[in-house]
């Protein structure tokens, strides 16, 4: 049975996104889901977006690395911001700090972010094992936030302990309004195979929208999933990372249009050049915002003809001139217009 809702619960307006459609959202990545970034996946066909995930202390504190991190700009609504902690009160005061300073759409709680630092902060997959924290937590949120509240979780702590329905039960007798479930453990990190089975468990388990997260890589995977699981919508992680147009793709593919082909080399460049002149125009410090892009355009050159020397040249730019250098000497060494399926073949 699911529960039904406590007094407690704030009064937010209920998540319209989930109404006639399939929404297709862009997951929150520690450095990488910038705004920049968002904004380009935006335009590409994602429907929903969400910050990189943040501190309840940096947003009390109001640092501005924390105030970089969550600002946006109108065009990338709906929009959460994504916070994380184990104090329910810390929590509670940074929802409302985060709604009075940026107005978002929504509030996501990050219960599964598997990386230690966090973890041993008892915040992301570390409150997956504790279910009363983890009540506490969803019930102070929910209570003080303005706005809708949402949550990301994983299948559980280890394979001895999957206990994804459950604890999306919880959550939604709390006041969560939608859940996101990567299909891993947090002793799998991001390894090994998203567990699409125990995802269709969650979506049995309650009655608000779960979004299905893990291994996405294609419009007939998602159409695959989507029909397996009854997930309400798809979320895209390294997918997206490495090629944004799959919200494009997906999309036409849900309308049952013709799907847009991958983009040509030439192509691919052009967008790899573009997200990093807007980044050095939103930041300023070519040399600075380039060094860190470095991680970026190891994603984005994933699987082009070259990849291992491509890698080794990108590991040292500094420069959009020196970024113009490499793709040109790349492009001159491929066929004119290929597609990556009609050209050489991607070494790694």
């Amino acid at each position: 049975m699911i529960p039904t809702a406590p007094s407690h619960l704030s009064s937010a307006p209920a998540l319209p996104w989930f109404r006639n459609q399939f929404p297709l959202a862009l997951a929150p990545m520690a450095g990488v889901t910038d705004s920049v970034f968002r904004r380009l996946c935006k335009r590409l066909g994602a429907d929903l977006l969400i910050t990189e995930f943040v501190s309840a202390e940096g947003i009390l504190h109001r640092n501005q690395r924390t105030r970089d991190m969550i600002a946006f700009l109108p065009e990338e609504r709906p929009l959460g911001v994504q916070l994380f902690g184990a104090d329910p009160a810390a929590l509670a005061d940074a929802a409302r700090a985060v709604c009075d300073w940026v107005q978002p759409d929504f509030i996501d709680l990050n219960f599964g972010c598997p990386v230690n630092k966090v973890v041993c902060k008892n915040g992301g997959s570390a409150l997956l094992r504790d279910q009363p924290l983890l009540a506490r937590v969803a019930r102070a949120v929910v209570h003080a936030s303005p706005v809708p509240v949402t949550a990301k979780i994983r299948l559980g702590w280890d394979t001895a302990s999957i206990n994804a329905p459950a604890n999306a039960r919880l959550l939604a007798a709390e006041g969560i309004q939608a859940i996101a479930v990567h299909g891993r453990t947090k002793e799998q990190g991001y390894t090994g195979t998203a567990d699409w089975d125990r995802i269709g468990q969650v979506v049995s388990a309650v009655s608000i929208p779960v979004i299905g997260n893990g291994d996405l890589d294609s419009p007939a995977t998602v159409l695959q999933r989507r029909q397996q699981t009854g997930v309400a919508g798809a979320m895209f992680g390294r997918a997206a990372m490495a090629s944004p147009w799959i919200f494009a793709q997906v999309r036409a593919a849900l309308l049952g249009q013709p799907i847009p082909p991958d983009p040509t080399w030439a192509e691919r460049w052009a967008f790899i050049r573009q997200h990093c002149r807007l980044e050095v125009q939103e930041r300023g410090n070519e040399t600075a915002v380039m060094t860190a892009m470095r991680a970026r355009l190891m994603a984005y050159t994933r699987g082009h003809p070259g990849g291992k020397h491509l890698r080794e040249q990108l590991q040292h730019i500094r420069t959009l001139a020196e970024l113009d250098a490499i793709a040109a000497q790349h492009l001159a060494t491929l066929p004119a217009d290929t597609h990556p399926k009609e050209g050489q073949p991607a070494s790694t």
